[in-house]
C-alpha cells in the first residue's frame, strides 16, 4: 500500500512472458544493487526481464539474465550488460524464500522494474510454471471475457440508440 500523498511508482520495465508462463504465487518486492550506468540506462527504458529468474546463493539472491545494455553516454567505467545482480532483502526473507524454491519446486521471477523514490525496485514473483494445458485453458477463459464484454457493450449500445 502506498501512503497518502506519497507518489506512485514509475514502471520500468515489464515481464510479460511470466504472466503467460507461470502461476504467480506470491509477490515480493525488493531492492537491486545497481551500478550508476545501470540506472541511467534502465531510465531509458532499454531493460529487458525475459528469461530473468533469481537464486539463492551463499546466503544471498542474485538476479539472473535480465539484460541491461550499456549506457550509450556512458564513458569506460560502463557496466557489463548481463552480470548477476545482488537483491536487497532482509535475512528472513532471503531464508524462507530460499527454503520455498527448494522445497516447493518453485522459481523466483522478475514480473516488473519499479522506480520508487529515486531507488529502482524488483518486483519478484515466486511462481510455479504453467504446463501446456494450462496456457491453452487461460488463453480460451480470456478469449470467453473478452466475447462476453463486447456482446454486453453492443447491447448496451443497441438501447441507447433505440
Amino acid at each position: 500500500m502506498t501512503p497518502v500523498g506519497e507518489k506512485t511508482a514509475a514502471t520500468l520495465a515489464v515481464n510479460r512472458k511470466a504472466r503467460h508462463d507461470y502461476h504467480i504465487v506470491e509477490r515480493i518486492e525488493a531492492g537491486i544493487e545497481l551500478r550508476g550506468t545501470e540506472v541511467k540506462s534502465m531510465r531509458a527504458g532499454q531493460t529487458s526481464l525475459a528469461g530473468g529468474f533469481a537464486r539463492a546463493r551463499e546466503g544471498e539472491i542474485f538476479l539472473y539474465n535480465v539484460t541491461v545494455p550499456a549506457y550509450e553516454h556512458g564513458n569506460r567505467f560502463n557496466h557489463e550488460p548481463d552480470r548477476p545482480r545482488r537483491l536487497l532483502l532482509h535475512r528472513r526473507e532471503i531464508v524462507r524464500l530460499g527454503a520455498q524454491i527448494e522445497q516447493k519446486g518453485c522459481v523466483l521471477v522478475p514480473l516488473a522494474l519499479v522506480l520508487r523514490r529515486g531507488r529502482v525496485k524488483v518486483e519478484l514473483g515466486l511462481c510455479r510454471g504453467k504446463r501446456l494445458d494450462d496456457r491453452r485453458e487461460t488463453l480460451r477463459r480470456r478469449t470467453a471475457e473478452r466475447e462476453t464484454e463486447r456482446e454486453i457493450a453492443g447491447r448496451a449500445r443497441g438501447r441507447a440508440g433505440g
